[in-house]
């Protein structure tokens, strides 16, 4: 793994559950030493510091079968013509970088290699990741078996097509920072409702908690499991009545816009 900022990091947190079956140590190339130094000790990570290794990565992709690359977007195209000559034959490249296309990183590499899409998000941290991955011209349908079984180690994975990525990214990728986000402001308004910090924190994330192990549990749909709690003419239905009436159709519906916009936006750069 080439970077481990944190979508990167938290796959790797995930992939070093003691649970997970995969060959180890994990080969990583960090920025600084400071982040190497966050791996000593540790027997299933070998990590690289760039800082004291010009040749970090070039050092960690040489036999490697599977190679993850975790840097930022705009750092891609100068890793991956790094480290294309070191890359093993058949080796499998997968980006986890959002507005950079297959397309682009075959351009660098040799025949031979091929690449496949990865859009995690980060409960990969906790096992409970959603992964939709894509191949490159060049991926086969077993090397994206083989990817496909990585990312199933930390959560749930969809195969889809590359020009799907985008929307991936929209809706699982920044997913959630809208869950977060959601959280921050319930417990604001629980605040303003006369709650101290912590009772409001209690409430809010017991909740939003316990409402989605319910319905990860559960056969029924969200619509229903919200119906379950809206009684007819109860307090619940005049406060979904007050969320419904801001029209949250057409909002997520612009919001998923936008996001999908900057990725194309990144991809034509």
């Amino acid at each position: 793994m080439l970077g481990v900022g944190s979508m990167g990091g938290a796959i790797l947190e995930g992939l070093r559950r003691p649970e997970v079956r995969i060959a180890r140590p994990i080969r990583v190339t960090t920025r600084s030493e400071e982040s190497a130094l966050r791996f000593s000790g540790a027997s299933d990570v070998e990590a690289i510091a760039g800082e004291s290794d010009p040749e970090a990565n070039r050092r960690a992709v040489r036999g490697a079968g599977l190679v993850i690359l975790g840097v930022k977007p705009w750092m891609i195209r100068d890793v991956v013509a790094e480290i294309a000559a070191d890359l093993e034959p058949g080796a499998i490249v997968v980006s986890v970088a959002a507005g950079v296309t297959c397309a682009t990183i075959e351009a660098e590499l040799s025949d031979g290699v091929s690449v496949v899409r990865a859009m995690p998000n980060t409960p990969s941290l906790i096992g409970r990741g959603v992964t939709g991955i894509a191949p490159g011209a060049a991926a086969s349908a077993s090397d994206l078996a083989t990817v496909s079984r990585l990312f199933a180690t930390v959560g749930d994975v969809i195969e889809v097509r590359e020009d799907q990525i985008n929307a991936i990214a929209a809706i699982s990728g920044s997913g959630p920072a809208y869950l977060f986000l959601y959280a921050e402001e319930m417990t604001a308004a629980a605040e303003r409702l006369g709650f101290d910090p912590d009772q409001a924190r209690t409430l809010v994330q017991g909740t939003i908690a316990g409402a989605a192990e319910l319905m990860f549990g559960s056969a029924d749909e969200p619509a229903q499991l919200r119906r379950n709690v809206t009684s007819p003419k109860g307090t619940t239905e005049r406060a979904i009545e007050v969320l419904q009436g801001a029209d949250w159709g057409t909002l997520f519906d612009r919001a998923l816009a936008a996001n999908i916009r900057r990725s194309e936006e990144l991809e034509a750069q």
